[in-house]
């Protein structure tokens, strides 16, 4: 049983009562049955075996849910996305290509994105992330055409209520330059300087179960000036806020990595430690490609990863090496990535794909090497899904159930169709060995947000309806 000081009763009190297990992710990797969360305002005050919390405190309660038949664990984390892209999942021209085409295929519809659109699309992945059992996510914005600004995220993300990394992305190297973007889509570099300052003075909340953070988060090495990199990272480093952190993407592909051999005379891990970019306060999307150099560098500087293993399936990348890059001490978190390029925002379903996309891997490593699907377990992914995101995102109160951090928590139904004769057996790893398709609840903030397949803050029909409309128009 984990505890703090007695509920005040002042503060509204939820109380998640008798559910059949809870999964804390703490450092012993505790599990509870028949056991209650206890929740204060926005954080976890108590969990443990109901039987063992103080009956007074569980009178208390001014809301409560019946947990039993359920399962909770912390609320899960995304550390890689591209929420605009939600309105161009599934386009036919974009379904069979590599990274570089399916980009250059989709720039000119992106091209056509509005505030509104930004509006709708970001609260439409949110919608979707959420009903995974997903509390916290980051999303990379790199493209501003039409008068779209990053407030346009921040204010849906504030909206639905989900706790958000806000990236404030760019571009500034387009095709005449050498550059893969259209130079209609790239920006000034003093002008992304300014933008990038004005959004830390505005958003950035350094305190402790913060709503919203901003990273610094230039799109890639072939997108973005050796300047625009440096400045970036020197500006996050000296503007006088704590946890503002950097973000792009890196080695994702093969022509990802030739493109900087070429254009650099290095490997993606030597381009970005020349510019400052590895350190404790950055994290690289993807990095299929990260050679045994790169993954040294990476742990010896604590630099984090967002492993997107069904975008890099699909995009035909290739395979992560996740077990190296874990047992070597690199930060890993999970991200659903662009919904154009996955072509879903289910985190429950990418952390059960990271624990199959791994035993994959091994077994395609080198003969003789010790292998086998032990390497991944269940609970190794869903670690990297809550503790390996927060770390990645520079977290210490999210990603587990324990008193005094953020009262995040997914809950979901083990008596449903796709947990039956599993969650019997073992109910954590029933989530990602049959994975159930949505979460009973989700509760962000100690504030219910989504509930059996609908969300409490915004009217889910309506906005599905925008966003389809939306869709057609963008094409």
């Amino acid at each position: 049983m984990c505890t703090r000081q007695g509920p005040a009763v002042t503060q509204p009190t939820l109380l998640i009562k008798d559910a059949d297990c809870i999964a804390t992710m703490d450092d012993q990797g505790t599990e509870w049955r028949h056991a209650s969360v206890l929740i204060r305002g926005h954080e976890i005050l108590a969990a443990g075996p109901t039987e063992a919390l103080p009956a007074e405190w569980l009178a208390q309660a001014t809301q409560t849910i019946d947990a039993r038949g359920h399962v909770v664990i912390p609320g899960l984390v995304n550390t890689h996305h591209h929420m605009f892209q939600s309105l161009t999942r599934a386009i036919p021209a974009a379904q069979d290509a590599e990274l570089f085409s399916w980009l250059r295929t989709l720039y000119p519809m992106w091209a056509r994105l509005t505030p509104d659109m930004i509006h709708v699309s970001t609260q439409v992945a949110m919608a979707e992330l959420l009903l995974s059992g997903c509390t916290t996510s980051s999303d990379h914005l790199y493209l501003y055409p039409n008068g779209v600004r990053l407030d346009d995220s921040i204010h849906a993300a504030q909206e639905i209520g989900m706790r958000f990394h806000a990236c404030r992305g760019s571009m500034s190297v387009g095709e005449s330059a050498g550059g893969l973007p259209p130079d209609s889509l790239v920006e000034r570099e003093d002008a992304i300087l300014r933008e990038s300052q004005r959004l830390i003075e505005a958003f950035h909340d350094e305190q402790r179960h913060a709503m919203l953070r901003i990273s610094l988060a230039p799109c890639s090495p072939f997108s973005v000036s050796t300047d625009l990199m440096r400045e970036s990272a020197r500006l996050a480093r000296q503007c006088g806020k704590h946890g503002v952190r950097l973000h792009t993407h890196l080695a994702e592909n093969d022509h990802d990595v030739a493109y900087t051999r070429e254009k650099f005379n290095c490997t993606p891990t030597e381009y970005a430690e020349a510019q400052g970019w590895l350190g404790d306060d950055v994290w690289h999307a993807h990095c299929v490609k990260l050679d045994d150099h790169g993954i040294g560098r990476f742990a010896a500087t604590h630099t984090g990863v967002a492993h997107c293993p069904c975008s890099n399936m699909r995009l035909a990348s290739g395979i992560a090496p996740i077990r190296r890059m874990l047992d070597a001490g690199v930060p890993v978190g999970l991200g659903v990535d662009g919904s154009a390029s996955n072509d879903a925002a289910h985190l429950l379903g990418e952390a059960r794909q990271a624990m199959l996309l791994a035993r994959v891997g091994r077994s395609l490593a080198p003969f003789g090497c010790d292998h086998g699907p032990a390497d991944m377990t269940t609970r190794h992914a869903l670690r990297m899904a809550t503790r390996g995101g927060a770390q990645v995102l520079g977290r210490d109160d999210i990603g587990q159930i324990a008193p005094g951090m953020a009262a995040d928590l997914a809950i979901y139904d083990l008596r449903t169709l796709g947990m039956a004769g599993s969650a019997v057996h073992d109910p954590i790893a029933s989530l990602l060995m049959t994975q159930p398709a949505q979460t009973a609840w989700a509760i962000v903030h100690g504030r219910v947000v989504a509930d059996h397949g609908q969300l409490t803050t915004v009217d889910l029909p309506k906005l599905i309806g925008q966003h389809n409309a939306m869709a057609q128009s963008i094409i």
